[in-house]
């Protein structure tokens, strides 16, 4: 008769399965941008700068608004905000943001942006050139920090667009950074097919998302 021990198999099961869970909150970031660049979800587009080659020519009869959304993953403790939850731009024009992350934990951390863009018809206009999202954020316990996004809406932008929503998730990747660096690759080399007048400040909760015929960049890359 075969001795078998129930109490040992339950143990070895659990132990399997928090592995299993370990792993999958491991690689959940680097597999979301892989899984985006497939897919084309979220209007996730390329995470690198846009290198400009030519002088734009700023349209100043046409504004288009741009609202800015954060939130944060499940697992992230830490507070991110806007200065503004929307401002107007002329298409070619540079324009800039800041935003604010506050650590309140009390150890360091290290944290990273992905953003996206929907209608994702859209998201192909809205370059950055530099973008807190470019690069890991590592904060001490309690730290705050002012993160810069500067942009340019393409004057290409088709004339029924009149809304672009840019959406930031913040990941906390402090035990995955060697594995997360995957999101900092381009799609290609991983050989997979493939943002009027004054700004309002930004309320202290993130506000409810009921946009239509906007672009949200949740990854703008």
């Amino acid at each position: 008769m075969k001795d078998q021990n129930p109490h040992k198999t339950t143990v070895s099961k659990l132990v399997l399965a928090t592995l299993g869970m370990f792993l999958f909150g491991f690689l959940l970031v680097p597999l979301y941008d892989v899984f985006c660049d497939i897919t084309g979800l979220n209007g996730k587009v390329s995470n690198t700068a846009y290198i400009e080659k030519e002088g734009f020519t700023v349209d100043p009869n046409r504004k288009v608004t741009v609202q800015f959304l954060t939130n944060t993953n499940a697992n992230m403790n830490w507070l991110f905000e806007a200065e503004a939850r929307s401002i107007q731009v002329h298409p070619g024009e540079l324009s800039k943001v800041s935003f604010k992350v506050i650590n309140p934990s009390l150890k360091r951390m290290t944290a990273q942006a992905v953003p996206s863009v929907s209608p994702s018809e859209g998201a192909e206009y809205l370059l950055k050139t530099q973008c807190f999202c470019f690069e890991q954020q590592e904060l001490g316990a309690g730290a705050s920090l002012q993160m810069t996004l500067l942009f340019r809406v393409d004057p290409n932008l088709p004339q029924h667009i009149k809304t672009l929503t840019l959406a930031y998730t913040l990941f906390d990747i402090t035990d995955t950074r060697s594995v997360s660096s995957i999101a900092q690759l381009d799609p290609a080399k991983i050989r997979q097919p493939e943002p009027r007048g004054s700004a309002d400040h930004i309320a202290s909760t993130v506000p409810s998302i009921h946009v239509q015929d906007t672009i949200l960049l949740a990854g703008g890359y």
